[in-house]
């Protein structure tokens, strides 16, 4: 007859690792194929343009489609965002707060890229000894949009009509209003509006579902834009402009990895060469279509992802889109200098500070315009400095590959932005940041969320009082 103890050792013998049933095969992640097909993409993309550039010319309806398919998701994503973190806050105080620190921080680090911008410039120099023809003065006085907004207008114009036309109008700053109103509603509501945040929350997951399946259009996309690129400037025109493309990547180079990545070591201790490493494929995204606002959905999952809590996130990215344009900041302040030196009639400091302050609200009234980096410029420049204007057509021919550096600057500046503030408003786990930066916690790139962490929750996740979110199940 087995004695006790032999019982016991059969019952551990059948629960040792060995007789375990195996844990299902997890879904192989084919999304990294995506993004080597957009690394094809883009090297033929560029042969295209160099070999046949009036065809490559033609192609460029596949890149603005791409990019018009991304902006289609981008007003529902924010207001699901932003709905769900401020309905899940107890204090609306909280929320109020994280907007006061991301707006200060915003104007605080567009004047810092305006210095930059104006020191690098007063140093190189590159517009001297250029000429202007007709032809391109007419080009220059073409860029003026008619788009972009007075200060008093610019806020005026953030009121949607009606509380739809916030979504269809695709002004990112009007879904933000609608989002923060009906967020802080479902918040008083207090329990009763817990079964609007349970469907907002299904709402946000099929929003990015759709996305994850819009990304796969990605290389077509990319092969669209980058042969229109380089179809329409080819090499020629880059020759005579390259000191200022050289000194204004240059100089977004060094904002980023010294301004932006010694703030991120002081303020958080984390190193950003591994956050950026975390935001490879949207840095690919955005290299390839020019557009930050193609990877501003996949911003806002992937800092969700990270541990900064969905207020934070809400609020920062959305509203950084519009304000915080480090890129923007300092093309403005080195094309300006390019364009009033190649027309004879270099600033003085005494000129240059008033402009840039200038240009730094006009940019702000510009945003969501089409093209904002050199419409800004030109509108910027109408108002301020007319003269000034003759030499926007300069640029014209290289402001494409401007607005590459200008969008990853822009991408980059945000997505730092978000750490720092969800660091100072203490919104951020980070315990879950290093797990998720060392690889341990890699990102559903299928659906762009925590699937299993939402399905095991019975009610819309809830921060804790100390700002810190539960860790989301792996």
């Amino acid at each position: 007859m087995p004695t006790k103890t032999s019982r016991r050792a059969a019952v551990a013998a059948a629960s040792t690792p060995d007789t375990a049933p195996a844990a299902p095969a997890a879904k192989r992640d084919r999304t990294q194929y995506l993004y080597i097909a957009v690394i094809v993409a883009v090297a033929l993309g560029i042969a295209v343009g160099l070999i046949w550039p009036d065809a490559g010319v033609e192609l460029k309806p596949l890149g603005t489609g791409f990019v018009n398919l991304i902006k289609m998701m981008i007003s529902p994503i924010i207001f699901c965002t932003i709905v769900l973190g401020i309905g899940s806050v107890r204090k609306a105080a909280k929320v109020g707060a994280v907007g006061g620190i991301a707006l200060g921080y915003f104007l605080v680090m567009s004047l810092v890229a305006l210095a930059i911008g104006l020191v690098v410039g007063n140093i190189l120099h590159p517009g001297d000894g250029l000429h202007l023809t007709e032809a391109l003065k007419q080009t220059g006085h073409d860029q003026v949009s008619s788009e972009a907004l007075p200060p008093v207008e610019f806020v005026l114009s953030i009121i949607p009509l009606t509380f739809v036309s916030a979504f269809t109008e695709g002004q990112v700053l009007q879904t933000l209003l609608v989002a923060l109103l009906a967020g802080f509603a479902l918040q008083a509501m207090g329990p009763v509006g817990q079964p609007v945040l349970r469907g907002i929350e299904h709402i946000q997951r099929l929003v990015f579902r759709i996305l994850a399946m819009v990304m796969w259009a990605a290389p077509i996309g990319a092969f669209g834009a980058i042969a229109a690129v380089t179809g329409s400037a080819g090499l020629d025109a880059l020759k005579s402009l390259a000191v200022l493309m050289l000194g204004f990547y240059v100089t977004c180079f060094l904002f980023v990895f010294i301004v932006l990545g010694a703030l991120l070591r002081i303020i958080t201790g984390l190193n950003i060469f591994s956050l950026f490493k975390y935001l490879a494929r949207e840095f690919l995204l955005i290299l390839s279509t020019s557009s930050s606002e193609s990877a501003l959905p996949r911003l806002i999952a992937k800092m969700e992802h990270l541990g900064v809590s969905r207020p934070v996130v809400g609020i920062t990215v959305p509203t950084g889109y519009s304000f915080n344009l480090d890129g923007t900041m300092i093309y403005m302040t080195m094309a300006s200098l390019y364009i009033a030196d190649a027309l004879g009639t270099p600033m003085s400091i005494g000129e240059q500070i008033p402009l840039l302050l200038f240009l730094l609200l006009a940019s702000k009234g510009a945003a969501g315009v089409s093209g904002a980096g050199l419409a800004t410029l030109a509108g910027g420049l109408q108002s301020h400095k007319p003269a000034l204007v003759d030499g926007v057509g300069l640029i014209v021919g290289i402001d494409r590959f401007m607005s590459e550096a200008r969008a990853l600057t822009n991408f980059a500046g945000n997505a730092v932005a978000t750490v720092l503030i969800g660091t100072w408003t203490k919104e951020i786990d980070k315990g879950r940041v290093r797990q998720v930066l060392a690889g341990e916690l890699p990102f559903d790139e299928r659906t762009l969320l925590d699937e299993g962490a939402a399905a095991d929750d019975a009610d819309v996740p809830e921060p804790r009082e100390g700002g810190e979110k539960e860790l989301a199940k792996a």
